[in-house]
Formats: structure tokens, sequence, C-alpha cells
């Protein structure tokens, strides 16, 4: 049985809501292993997401963590970046949920951004492409 969003969801709550200091879920296909480390201080600045170089010259800003991908700072909110919106490589490009903790993305390179490649409110995995950005 695939678990989807919603399930992973599910179980890092209860994991946030437990006293389990580790988990292991593992079916045909799937496995999850979580660890509870110490709780992060307020960061000093954005997380810096991963870039990488496509062949035309795009930078794809990939997501650093499992988590919920949002694209502004609230509901209702202005999103952080949009279309033909020019960063700079500290400039924040949205958050990451996981486990009730924000963490700010930072576009690790800067331009002109060309693509949103999640959707707000979505999990995104490690490595997922975020936005393209072009230089």
């Amino acid at each position: 049985m695939p678990l989807d969003d919603d399930d992973v969801r599910e179980i890092l709550r209860l994991i946030d809501e437990s006293e389990l200091e580790e988990l292991r879920v593992e079916s045909e296909g799937f496995s999850l292993h979580v660890v509870r480390g110490p709780a992060a201080a307020t960061a000093p600045g954005p997380a810096p997401a991963a870039a990488a170089a496509d062949v035309d010259g795009v930078v794809t800003i990939e997501s650093p963590m499992l988590g919920t991908f949002y694209r502004a700072e609230a509901p209702g909110a202005a999103p952080f970046v949009e279309l033909g919106t020019r960063v700079e490589a500290g400039s924040t490009v949205c958050l990451i949920e996981v486990m009730k903790m924000m963490s700010s993305i930072a576009a690790g390179v800067a331009g002109t951004i060309v693509e949103v490649c999640a959707d707000n409110a979505q999990l995104v995995e490690q490595g997922q492409p975020l936005f393209l950005v072009k230089p």
C-alpha cells in the first residue's frame, strides 16, 4: 500500500507529538527512517538551496530537504518570488516546513525566475526542482 503526501504529513505529526526518538517504517517500495535530533535554534539566515546548471544555461533551484513547500511567508501574503522576479544568491525564494519548523530557502544564484516548478503547500522531496533561474 503506497503512502501519499497526507500519510507522510500525518506520520511526521505523530512523531512530533510523541516521545519517540526514532521511527522506521518499511513497506514494499517505501522506506522511512526518522531520528529526532536536538531542536534547532533560530537560523542565522536562509538555508541555501541546491542549484544545478542545465544545458540551456538555466539553473535549477532544488529543495535542500523533504518538507512542505510554501511560496509566501503566510496564507494570503504575496509570494517571495514570481515569474520575472530578479533574485540575488541570498534572496529568500520560499519556505519549507519540516515538523512545524519553517526554513527560509535562499536562491543560491543571481538571476531571473523563469519557472516555478513546485505547487504551493505541497510536499517536496530533497533534490526536487523548485524554481528555474536564468543567471
